[in-house]
């Protein structure tokens, strides 16, 4: 069985001074570092995924932005494979399925949890990778929905629980690395 860790837009609009800072990106990016330190002492394939938002309207991870940059914290390695991706779903018109040929396991990790790694791990489940998404590696946005805010930590939940009941496993960080 050959596994990769996906690592999905840990970027730096999603942090302080960003123009999208989510509110556990810190904790999240420094367990994805411990998971890339981890896959790279033992040879796991290791893709780094990086949205550039095309509509303005947006308002982050704008095309040609130093907010599309891919966070120092989880900076690629060279020889490292980054893909960039203008939709949610980090498969839709990219060449990741390639880039994962030969791959049976699919470690996710990366921003946001109600987003672009909830759409990525699905379409994952659905090209037959065998799932894991590492939750305390992720980070979420709050949501606005009829009238009410749905806190970051009510959202990430809602997603990693719907994720687990069908999609794959949900673990942390600890239970992938050990110790």
């Amino acid at each position: 069985m050959t596994d990769a860790l996906l690592l999905i837009d840990i970027q730096n609009d999603y942090f302080d001074g960003g123009a999208f800072p989510l509110p556990n990106i810190n904790a999240a990016a420094a367990n994805a570092a411990i998971l890339l330190t981890w896959a790279r002492q033992k040879g796991v394939r290791i893709v780094h995924v990086r949205h550039e938002e095309n509509d303005p309207a947006t308002g982050f991870l704008l095309a040609g932005s130093p907010g599309t940059g891919i966070h120092p914290s989880v900076a690629p390695a060279p020889g490292e494979t980054v893909v960039t991706k203008h939709y949610p779903n980090a498969f839709r018109n990219t060449a990741l399925r390639e880039h994962l040929e030969g791959v049976d396991n699919l470690l996710v990790a990366g921003a946001m949890s109600n987003m672009c790694v909830d759409a990525s791990a699905r379409a994952a489940f659905d090209l037959g990778f065998r799932l894991t998404v590492v939750e305390d590696a992720c980070a979420a946005s709050d949501l606005d929905f009829n009238g009410r805010t749905i806190p970051d930590p009510v959202v990430h939940g809602a997603f990693m629980a719907a994720l687990a009941s069908a999609y794959g496993q949900v673990a942390t960080t600890r239970t992938i690395v050990g110790g």
